[in-house]
């Protein structure tokens, strides 16, 4: 038995002493920050184990108002128990801008933090669309080489902030998520995010058609970040988060400490409100209580498809018309979302742990028309 185990640790040790001096030695970052914790994969709470930007509370907080109906109408049982079958951590239904229901579950409360994974997307193209309100981005259609000239690829001349935001890159990127071999899973462990995209080759046209990649997002946060002279949770403090008066302080995972580049393609750990007010910001054409925010052109633009062929997405916004109601919705891995209803003055947010089925840059599952369902059951006659 002494033998077995003396071997065993021996192999282990070379394992881990191959992968160290090999291009895979983020694995081992992984292996301790992931695996050892029991998952399979990024989690909610992950960003206790990574370095991270501090976003501070606004000093003018806004709480929602309650609704006058405020959690006084029970959910349907098939949201119930879905809920309980994927691990929904919590459940809010906004109307008229005020809140009308919402459930927390396994010890999570209004101010637990969560991984937004992917809907951090969304909230870079709203910095974008700052930068170019500012003057400070020329517009979606500005080259990214007149920002990031050392741009690699075939195509990197033709390549716009644009096509980054809309997923038609032509970035040489393989979005899979569960690979420990992908380059979208170096990207979640390597302490040099600058580098490792900037090392890929723009090997397509871009501009041509829907292909959702995780690097296009890093890509514009890189040039984003050069172009305003100031990391993204800076310009979001100050241009949103204090002036929406988002209630709680946030962490945006950075790649390291030394580096400080945020993983734009995921990872701002904030609560269900408070995602919940980039919903609102876009349902109101980019005014926030009267002020402007953000151009209202370019809120229309990011909100519609831009190929007819993929009318599932527009610049970092999922799309879907059901039951002749369009909506567009902030996405990410393991189900968490910010549908926005704007003909219904609606936003409803679902974080949790799983979906019923694989979420891989599809949103449009059945767990989706659940929630709508069910938001429209409980949401009928109500005027107010």
């Amino acid at each position: 038995m002494k033998k077995t185990i003396k071997t065993f640790g021996l192999i282990l040790i070379t394992i881990f002493a191959i992968l160290y001096i090999s291009p895979y030695n983020y694995i081992l970052s992984a292996v301790q920050k992931i695996y050892f914790n029991g998952h399979a994969t990024a989690y909610l709470s992950d960003y206790t184990v990574f370095d991270n930007q501090l976003l501070l509370a606004s000093t003018n907080p806004q709480p929602w108002p309650l609704h006058p109906q405020y959690n006084t109408i029970a959910p349907p049982e098939k949201l119930a128990t879905l809920n309980k079958e994927t691990g929904t951590i919590a459940f809010l239904i906004i109307k008229n801008d005020s809140l009308l229901y919402e459930k927390y579950e396994d010890g999570y409360g209004v101010n637990a933090k969560s991984n937004s994974f992917s809907m951090a997307k969304s909230f870079v193209s709203t910095l974008l669309g700052k930068a170019i309100m500012d003057g400070t981005i020329e517009g979606l259609d500005q080259k990214v080489k007149t920002i990031l000239p050392e741009l690699k690829g075939n195509y990197a001349d033709e390549v716009t902030l644009g096509d980054l935001s809309s997923m038609a890159s032509g970035l040489d990127w393989d979005e899979s998520y569960h690979s420990p071999f992908s380059i979208t899973t170096e990207a979640y462990f390597t302490p040099e995010l600058r580098t490792l995209v900037l090392d890929q080759e723009i090997n397509e046209a871009p501009g041509k058609s829907f292909t959702y990649k995780s690097g296009a997002t890093q890509l514009l946060a890189i040039a984003l970040e050069k172009a305003i002279g100031k990391s993204l949770s800076e310009y979001l403090q100050t241009n949103f988060w204090e002036p929406m008066g988002f209630e709680s302080d946030a962490l945006w995972q950075v790649d390291s400490k030394t580096s400080g580049m945020e993983k734009a393609f995921c990872c701002l750990a904030s609560n269900a409100r408070d995602f919940a007010r980039i919903g609102k910001l876009y349902k109101n054409q980019g005014a926030w209580n009267g002020t402007q925010l953000l151009d209202s052109l370019f809120v229309s633009k990011v909100t519609q498809a831009r190929f007819k062929e993929s009318p599932q997405y527009g610049y970092s916004f999922w799309l879907k018309e059901y039951k002749n109601q369009k909506m567009f919705m902030m996405n990410g891995m393991l189900g968490q979302y910010v549908i926005v209803i704007p003909e219904k003055n609606l936003i409803i947010v679902r974080l949790g742990h799983s979906t019923k089925e694989p979420l891989i840059g599809n949103p449009f599952i059945e767990d989706l028309e659940i929630y709508l369902d069910a938001t429209f059951e409980m949401t009928r006659g109500l005027e107010n």
